[in-house]
């Protein structure tokens, strides 16, 4: 998973999928900053510097999946991700949750604020 080490939400989000993600995912799932060498290494021309405008999930295979469904595999071991994720892929919603998840990551650092950037 590639996400946003900039953005307070993303962050929040990524600390909340570890701790309530059972044992098994959270070792088999890697977090990568997206502001980070090895994040442009394997996005390669797809990664734009600055903030993204997605959070990334790469399979073992190599596949990017971007935003919503980058998400959508972290979902089931989640509390509730089971019910959360047959509703998102119902055909009727999926484009509403595809619009909502774009209306939410355009608005992050609006509504949530930046992570105070690390001294180095």
């Amino acid at each position: 998973m590639i996400y946003d080490e900039e953005c307070r939400f993303c962050v929040k989000s990524k600390e909340g999928i570890e701790r309530l993600s059972p044992p098994d995912q959270s070792a088999s799932v890697r977090y990568i900053p997206y502001q980070s060498l090895e994040a442009e290494q394997v996005l390669g021309p797809e990664y734009r510097p600055g903030r993204p405008d997605v959070a990334y999930l790469v399979g073992s295979d190599g596949q990017i999946r971007r935003g919503l469904d980058a998400i959508l595999p972290l979902l089931p071991s989640l509390p509730g991700g089971r019910f959360l994720k047959a509703f998102v892929t119902v055909p009727a919603f999926r484009p509403i949750a595809s619009r909502l998840y774009r209306f939410v990551a355009r608005n992050r650092y609006r509504w949530f604020g930046a992570v105070p950037v690390k001294p180095q």
